[in-house]
């Protein structure tokens, strides 16, 4: 099982909306709305990196708001 962490640069105004939709999707662990240079933060998790590149490229990238993704799998 891999464990990455996707960090979420939103436009103004739509961080909501996106937690609301992460909440509670296959494979997501957490989701938080964050301060800083991301909006939005969650962690996932998938049976091999090609699940978890799948699901940010054709589920949160085709997503209203979304700007850009950061994936930060987890070594341990």
């Amino acid at each position: 099982m891999v464990h990455a962490y996707v960090l979420i640069e939103m436009v103004a105004g739509q961080s909501r909306s996106l937690v609301d939709t992460l909440t509670g999707m296959s494979g997501v662990r957490d989701v938080a709305r964050v301060t800083g240079p991301y909006d939005v933060i969650f962690v996932m998790e998938g049976d091999d990196l090609d699940q978890i590149s799948n699901f940010v490229t054709d589920s949160i990238h085709t997503l209203k708001g979304v700007v850009r993704t950061t994936t930060c799998v987890s070594l341990g």
